[in-house]
C-alpha cells in the first residue's frame, strides 16, 4: 500500500475506517496516518460515507446477536481474501446508498419538488413553454416546422382538429415584415398545442404559440424575459397565446397586438 510502510495494507485501512481494528493496531494506524495525510483524507472520506449510510437507515436500524459474524467470520480468512472482502463491502455499501437515494428521489421527488399550488396550465407556465419551444425550433435550419407555409390551409385545419378548436387561424404578419415559415404540433401541458413560426428579411425568427387553458380566464398582455428571449403572452377564454422572439420589445408588442386582433376576430 505504501512504500514507506509496507506493513500497512489496504485491508488495514478499511478495517480502521470501519472501527474493526484491535486497540493496539488502531493506535499504530493512527500514527501512520498522521505521517500520510493523503491516506488520512481517503479514510475520512470512507468514514463520512459510512456515516451517511448509517444516517440513511437510522430509522430502520435493528440488530441481532451474531450480526457481527456476518462481517467478520471466524476463523479470519487470509489477508488477501480479507482485502477483497473489505473492498467488496465498501463498494456494495456505496452502491446500495446510491440506489436508495435514487429510489427515494424517484418516489418522493415529484412530491417534494412540485408545489401543489403551482399548475402547469396556469398563466405563468405559458411563457416558459413558449420560450423553450422558441429556443429548440427557431434555431433549426433544416426542419424548423412540420408543415410549411405552402400548406397554410392544411396547417390550420390539422392543428385546429388536434386542438379541438374550430376555425383556428394562422396569423398573417406580412404588414410587420414577417412571413410565415410554417408550423408544428406541440405538446403543451400534456395536450395538443400549436406553434407557428415566422421570419423577416434579415433572418430573424419569432414564434406564436397557442395552447389550451383550463383556467378559463382572460388576461391583459404580460411580458416575460429570459436572457435575450422575450415573450408577450395572454389568455383569452380556453386558449392561451404567446409571441416569442429575440427582437425588440416594441416590435414584439406590435406582433402580439396584431395576433390578438386576428385571433379574436
Amino acid at each position: 500500500m505504501s512504500e514507506r510502510n509496507p506493513i500497512v495494507t489496504e485491508a488495514d485501512l478499511h478495517a480502521f475506517a470501519d472501527g474493526l481494528l484491535p486497540p493496539g493496531d488502531h493506535a499504530r494506524l493512527e500514527a501512520w496516518l498522521a505521517e500520510n495525510p493523503e491516506q488520512a483524507d481517503m479514510i475520512a472520506a470512507w468514514q463520512a460515507q459510512n456515516a451517511g449510510i448509517k444516517s440513511l437507515f437510522a430509522q430502520y436500524e435493528t440488530s441481532k446477536e451474531g450480526d457481527r459474524e456476518l462481517v467478520l467470520p471466524t476463523p479470519a480468512p487470509a489477508p488477501a481474501a480479507t482485502a477483497r472482502r473489505f473492498r467488496w463491502l465498501s463498494t456494495a455499501a456505496a452502491s446500495l446508498a446510491i440506489f436508495l437515494v435514487g429510489a427515494a428521489a424517484g418516489h418522493f421527488g415529484p412530491q417534494l419538488l412540485t408545489r401543489p399550488d403551482i399548475r402547469l396550465t396556469g398563466i405563468e407556465a405559458l411563457p416558459r413553454q413558449a420560450q423553450s419551444a422558441f429556443v429548440v425550433y427557431a434555431s433549426d435550419v433544416r426542419h424548423p416546422v412540420e408543415v410549411g407555409a405552402d400548406q397554410e390551409a392544411h396547417l390550420a385545419t390539422w392543428l385546429g382538429k388536434r386542438m379541438n378548436v374550430a376555425g383556428l387561424k394562422v396569423p398573417a404578419l406580412q404588414t410587420l415584415g414577417f412571413q410565415l415559415v410554417g408550423g408544428r404540433l406541440l405538446p403543451i401541458n400534456g395536450v395538443p398545442g400549436a406553434l407557428f413560426m415566422y421570419e423577416n428579411a434579415t433572418g430573424q425568427r419569432l414564434t406564436v404559440l397557442v395552447g389550451s387553458n383550463k383556467e378559463n380566464t382572460t388576461t391583459s398582455f404580460r411580458f416575460a424575459s429570459t436572457g435575450t428571449v422575450e415573450t408577450f403572452y395572454w389568455i383569452d377564454g380556453r386558449l392561451g397565446y404567446a409571441v416569442t422572439g429575440e427582437i425588440s420589445r416594441d416590435m414584439l408588442r406590435q406582433v402580439a397586438d396584431e395576433c390578438y386582433k386576428q385571433f379574436s376576430s
